[in-house]
């Protein structure tokens, strides 16, 4: 827990921003603070107090002196304040400056950010939530007319609140996701962008020409839309080339519930080659898994673990699988059991 001395000192930052105005980004952040310990409040508050009281002394009139009373053109005193108060309100200013660059330069780079096998539910200030992932950012921009969210890295899952006049839009690399009240996965891999929607509709648009890019159906002027129970896989793109169209394909229900089992800090895995189960597992955790022997990446592996559980995963492998597991600080290597 943060000592009473950080917690005023971060007030007194988020005041100075407060009275400099705030952005919405910054904003949500300010609310996120707030909420996340009562006492932020309580400090924010009273600290607030504190300068409206300052303010106040500064208007107050020092008493005139005789002199003054008897000559009305005599210029009256300057108002100063007690030499306590006076301090007070350097270090507090002094603080407040100080723990700004501190904010500055400390502060998480996005609106929320998550660390590996860490996992976040953000409530977004429209009541919309998003869920993210191990290593996932984003970084979120609403104004009266739509909601704007950029996944910086990672995967999320978005409950978006139903508002026609404010678009939600997510933007991952060159895809952008539009929806209006539904439900749905973004993954931002290194090499394709994966939309999955469980609830409603939404379009994927190419984000910077702002054409779909979900294949037209046939005889049909509207814009096509990715529904519920429908994935779509759009490829990264090197700049200045042209968009590819989305790969889309129908999820059944037991393949969204393994694509989502991260919600529950679970992998489910079914058929899948072990080079893809152990990048999974890397996902999560900071002690690699290293196949050394590449006739293991085609042999296919099913079963359900915990997203941390990597030392059951690496027994199982060895006692039902023929894999010798040579363990490090900061990797464990496998190989074929000879």
């Amino acid at each position: 827990m943060p000592s009473p001395e950080v917690i005023e000192a971060a007030a007194a930052a988020w005041l100075s921003l407060r009275d400099r105005g705030l952005s919405a980004a910054e904003t949500a952040e300010f609310v996120r603070w707030l909420q996340q310990d009562p006492q932020h409040a309580a400090v924010f508050a009273e600290l607030d107090s504190v300068w409206k009281n300052f303010d106040r002394l500064g208007a107050v009139a020092a008493p005139t002196t005789a002199a003054a009373d008897a000559d009305a053109l005599a210029p009256r005193p300057r108002v100063r304040r007690p030499p306590a108060l006076a301090w007070g309100a350097a270090a507090l200013a002094a603080a407040a400056l100080v723990t700004l660059a501190l904010v500055t330069t400390r502060a998480p780079r996005h609106t929320a950010e998550t660390a590996v096998g860490a996992f976040e539910k953000f409530d977004l200030p429209d009541g919309s939530v998003a869920q993210l992932n191990t290593d996932s950012a984003i970084d979120t921009d609403f104004t009266p007319t739509e909601r704007r969210v950029r996944i910086v890295r990672g995967e999320v899952f978005f409950t978006v609140t139903k508002n026609p006049a404010r678009p939600f839009i997510v933007t991952a690399g060159a895809v952008a996701v539009r929806a209006v009240g539904t439900a749905f996965n973004v993954r931002r891999r290194d090499t394709a962008v994966e939309v999955l929607v469980t609830e409603g509709r939404v379009r994927v648009d190419d984000s910077h020409l702002g054409q779909s890019l979900l294949p037209a159906p046939a005889a049909s002027a509207e814009a096509p839309l990715l529904i519920a129970g429908e994935r779509a896989l759009v490829a990264e793109r090197a700049a200045g080339s042209a968009p590819e169209l989305a790969t889309v394909a129908k999820v059944d229900p037991s393949a969204i519930q393994r694509a989502l089992a991260w919600q529950e800090r679970r992998l489910e895995f079914d058929a899948t080659p072990l080079a893809e189960v152990i990048a999974e597992f890397n996902r999560y955790n900071r002690r690699r898994l290293v196949i050394a022997d590449p006739a293991l990446t085609g042999k296919r592996f099913s079963g359900t673990f915990r997203a941390d559980s990597v030392e059951p995963f690496v027994r199982l492998l060895e006692e039902d699988f023929r894999v010798t597991a040579v363990r490090g600080e900061n990797e464990i290597v496998l190989r074929t059991a000879p």
